[in-house]
């Protein structure tokens, strides 16, 4: 309990120190077009509420956000496991898992668009593509860092294959899950705004890709901000408890 609330003073100080420093950059260079304050940020912020057009681009940025991420996650993990429990896999494909890590997501986006056309599954496809790679890898070495004396005992007790996975390997691969999780939900909302800058007509990327073509600084901020925001309060509450829960199994046994 002092701990929550250890964390959330902390967290309450330093986004207000944040705010601050933001404050007097904006007062210092006196120059709204460059730097607005947070005030008249939060002025635009309110307006495009008001006028309905904030809630549909987050919503549009939302729904692609998931649809990547649930792909992503969900290929990335059966990917990571075969290639984790199942050395010629891993021998064949890691080659393939290394090309994929070092395309530029900029590439990627294109191809796609050139393939299948300027569309939602073109969109999540590139998005999802370029974060398939990373859960993957991620789960990989988790498999690989696996205690061999819980499968030695899980094969003693000979427990089925779905017993195994649910209460020997799955808590012990817990904490890559929650960190793929945090860092695949960071950076597939980045692909997104990228995908939605350069070929769709709504979303939050949309927005900056029009707000920066009027040189409007405001509006960019309100506008990437306010996912900045989702994602800041979706780190403390669900995937903080998803961390808490990884490592749980752990304190347990300590």
């Amino acid at each position: 309990m002092n701990d929550a609330r250890f964390d959330i003073t902390a967290l309450s100080v330093s986004l207000l120190g944040l705010l601050a420093l933001w404050w007097a950059a904006a007062w210092l260079g006196s120059d709204p077009t460059v730097l607005p304050s947070p005030a008249e940020v939060w002025r635009i912020f309110l307006r495009e509420v008001a006028d309905g057009e904030m809630q549909v681009h987050f919503t549009a940025t939302l729904m692609r956000v998931a649809a990547a991420f649930s792909l992503a996650m969900g290929f990335g993990c059966l990917i990571g496991l075969a290639m984790g429990f199942n050395d010629r896999v891993n021998r064949w494909f890691s080659a393939w898992l290394v090309v994929l890590l070092n395309v530029p997501a900029l590439v990627v986006i294109v191809l796609c668009y050139l393939w299948i056309g300027l569309n939602e599954v073109a969109a999540i496809t590139a998005v999802a593509l370029n974060k398939t790679a990373m859960v993957a890898v991620a789960i990989r070495e988790g498999v690989h860092a696996l205690d061999p004396k819980l499968r030695d005992m899980a094969q003693v007790f000979r427990m089925s294959p779905t017993t195994r996975l649910r209460h020997v390997v799955l808590p012990q691969l817990w904490p890559y899950i929650a960190t793929s999780t945090r860092n695949g939900l960071a950076i597939i909302w980045k692909i997104v705004l990228v995908v939605e800058f350069l070929g769709r007509s709504n979303g939050i990327g949309f927005q900056i890709h029009l707000y920066f073509q009027l040189f409007e600084t405001g509006y960019v901020l309100a506008y990437a901000l306010s996912f900045v925001a989702f994602m800041l309060i979706l780190e403390f509450t669900l995937l903080r408890a998803m961390e808490i829960r990884a490592t749980r199994w752990r304190q347990s046994t300590a």
